[in-house]
């Protein structure tokens, strides 16, 4: 079956600027309300409305209704993927809907890659994991060896619980500002949570960049041997 044309429908969805604007604002995962969506893509509310049902058919982005209001993520990793990918081969000014996050520092810090740490922090993390011999590139993945399984359980992350979810599992995703993997897949999902979880970082509200807490300064240095610079 000859692929090229669905790859041009979704290609064609996600060149639109204003369909570009909305893709990169769920790109932490979370689902944003039609009319927010709106205002990211710069658009009337019946504009945003046509864009977000084109992406729907085209399995972009899921729908989630909340009483009267509707909601929209992205639906699912693979679409995250996709983008990440496309941020990587944009030059500066290519992409009206990812100029600013190709600008902004905060975001090249660390951010969420839609479930997953990204940004210098994240590649920083997953490199620790790899020069300590927790993790192992194979091909497009990560094999997470004994000795990091036992490290990701001291710190909290269930590993077992990570292999059962239906997607992949410890993949590398390359990081588009910093040109370099990040650990992705089920078990980035986890470790981005936990470190949530244990106050190590905090979500910006309005963007997918975080911070470091001042507990996560010391926390992380000392888990991962990474040097942290103030944000």
């Amino acid at each position: 079956m000859d692929a090229a044309p669905r790859v041009s429908t979704v290609a064609a969805l996600i060149a639109e600027p204003a369909r570009a604007r909305m893709l990169n604002a769920l790109m932490d995962g979370d689902a944003i309300s039609a009319t927010d969506l709106s205002m990211h893509a710069r658009v009337t509310p019946q504009t945003a409305s046509s864009h977000l049902s084109s992406l729907r058919e085209g399995g972009l982005v899921a729908l989630e209704k909340r009483g009267r209001s509707h909601y929209y993520r992205l639906s699912g990793p693979a679409v995250a993927q996709a983008i990440e990918a496309l941020q990587v081969l944009a030059a500066d000014g290519v992409q009206p809907g990812w100029r600013a996050a190709l600008h902004n520092e905060p975001l090249r810090i660390a951010r969420t890659c839609y479930d997953h740490l990204a940004g210098r922090l994240g590649v920083a993390i997953t490199e620790s994991l790899v020069r300590r011999k927790y993790l192992e590139p194979r091909g497009g993945d990560f094999r997470v060896k004994s000795a990091g399984e036992r490290f990701l359980h001291r710190v909290g992350v269930n590993v077992e619980e990570a292999r059962t979810k239906h997607r992949q599992f410890a993949r590398q995703c390359l990081d588009w500002s910093e040109r370099r993997p990040h650990l992705a897949g089920s078990l980035g999902a986890a470790l981005a949570s936990r470190c949530f979880e244990l106050g190590w970082l905090r979500r910006i509200p309005g963007s997918r960049a975080v911070a470091v807490t001042k507990k996560g300064y010391v926390a992380l240095q000392g888990a991962f041997s990474i040097l942290l610079t103030s944000q």
